[in-house]
């Protein structure tokens, strides 16, 4: 089964999170930051339906690949304060 960590930290004069080097939108203060992290995490939980994504990957090109509605990952938030 897959992970995903959500980091909460200062982040750009502000308070966010982050998923590996991607930072959410600044919030203003620690506590903030934490409830929006604990609410993305929450949300990875919930079943959709099957598709097909695209996204760029850092060289540039775009990668297409199926997602499964139902292969919901772990999630855990860690407060890097």
């Amino acid at each position: 089964m897959t992970i995903i960590v959500y980091h909460v930290g200062e982040h750009d004069g502000g308070f966010g999170y982050r998923l590996g080097d991607v930072w959410s939108e600044t919030y203003p203060d620690h506590g903030s930051a934490l409830a929006a992290a604990k609410s993305a995490a929450q949300r990875q939980h919930i079943e959709g339906r099957d598709a097909e994504i695209a996204y760029q990957l850092a060289d540039g090109r775009w990668q297409t690949e199926h997602a499964d509605g139902g292969d919901r990952p772990d999630t855990e938030v860690v407060d890097d304060e």
